[in-house]
């Protein structure tokens, strides 16, 4: 039992090193060159253990994901203003629209290995003052490599939605490409969405607060009066 306890607490002590310089180490490890115009805005929205990505629902966006519509979700909405993707073991995100609704099979597949789905929302209004909600700035260049990332992350060019799977009319599931597991998880594939983008992110962010840190201390977020110059 003493030598079971000193391995577990070797293990633990490992995957903290590993979790902290994760964080604090960036990747890129350098910024790269930055011309100063970002006028495209996108959203990190997290929740206790996943990580999504919005971008404007502006018209060339609508165009780019038009598929979106062939899969019945309404992109013609009067209140559409973002879509929201996000990336997960198949199991787990399908099989538990709610905490209260955790199963034993999809947190044992999310554990260890399962296959992925990207889910995609469509959303009104995002409030950026919510503690779950970090705003961002990027380029027209860095916007289309981070749509186009998205767009790759499909299973195929022509995305078809899962058949019957969605939480309500405006989301629905799609096959996508990797698998997914612990190390490899929602929140590594929204990393490397964001520096397909030019941002910098940790070294291995498996979290979203491990993300969440390592975006603060190597980005620059918009300052209030920009956010607000936008709005009116």
């Amino acid at each position: 039992m003493r030598k079971f306890l000193k391995g577990l607490s070797l293990v633990t002590g490992a995957g903290l090193v590993l979790l902290v310089a994760g964080t604090l180490i960036p990747r890129p490890l350098f910024s790269l060159a930055d011309n100063g115009e970002k006028p495209v805005e996108i959203l990190v929205i997290t929740n206790p253990i996943h990580t999504d990505i919005a971008i404007p629902a502006t018209s060339d966006v609508l165009q780019t994901f038009g598929f979106l519509g062939q899969s019945g979700l309404p992109l013609d909405a009067p209140g559409l203003r973002w879509l929201v993707f996000g990336w997960g073991g198949r199991a787990f995100y399908m099989e538990t629209p709610t905490w209260s609704q955790v199963k034993l099979i999809p947190v044992l597949k999310a554990l260890t290995l399962d296959d992925s789905a990207l889910h995609v929302e469509l959303a009104g209004d995002i409030d950026r003052a919510l503690p779950n909600v970090k705003s961002f700035r990027i380029s027209i260049h860095q916007s289309a490599q981070l749509y186009s990332q998205i767009a790759g992350s499909f299973e195929t060019k022509t995305p078809q939605a899962i058949p019957g799977a969605g939480y309500g009319l405006y989301d629905r599931f799609f096959e996508a490409k990797g698998s997914f597991n612990i190390l490899a998880s929602c929140n590594t594939w929204a990393a490397r969405m964001l520096r397909a983008a030019g941002m910098r992110t940790g070294l291995w962010n498996p979290l979203p607060q491990s993300l969440g840190v390592s975006l603060d201390l190597f980005n620059q977020k918009p300052t209030a009066r920009s956010q607000q110059d936008e709005t009116t």
